[in-house]
């Protein structure tokens, strides 16, 4: 067996994460690694085979090469040409099965899916000309700041032939 060094877990001898937390400066540990793994930059990650997909998705691995046939899941695929499922193919295969258990067929789940995928397309898209618009309007009130001049003085109307008489707020 080999000697532990300080930073081996007394259990296991594999060494901790000690990596730090940005915002509380503490050990970040396992919880980090989980959220790595299920969220964030790392959703995107093919780790799963087929048997644990399905497993995760509650379907027949069958289930999970029909879906693809049709469309509906596109897995990555290893260099022998296995499947590999991401945590966001997990999310759209529980996706599905909450459709066709709602009474929908495979040709509407695809449907359902192309028009959620045009609203969030739309929806960046919108979120995108809003910026270019609050920005825009910024930019036009930073160009009125820098031309407008303050007037001290308020504009007197005379009368005609009384030109050398002081009006109100004149002195």
């Amino acid at each position: 067996m080999k000697p532990l060094r300080p930073d081996d877990d007394r259990t296991t001898g594999r060494g901790i994460d000690r990596s730090i937390d940005r915002n509380t400066g503490r050990n970040a540990g396992r919880g980090a690694r989980r959220a790595a793994l299920f969220g964030g930059e790392s959703a995107g990650r093919a780790v799963y085979v087929i048997s644990v997909a399905a497993e995760l998705a509650g379907v027949h691995p069958q289930t999970l090469r029909v879906y693809e046939r049709k469309g509906l899941v596109d897995p990555s695929r290893t260099g022998g040409g296995n499947r590999r499922y991401s945590q966001r193919d997990i999310e759209r295969l529980r996706h599905i099965g909450m459709l066709t258990s709602s009474g929908l067929n495979l040709e509407g789940v695809r449907h359902v899916l192309e028009l959620e995928a045009e609203v969030e397309r739309l929806t960046e898209e919108l979120e995108r000309v809003r910026d270019e618009a609050r920005e825009s309007v910024e930019q036009t009130h930073r160009q009125y700041r820098r031309d407008l001049v303050p007037v001290r003085q308020a504009l007197v109307w005379r009368r005609s032939g009384q030109a050398d008489a002081p009006l109100r707020g004149e002195r």
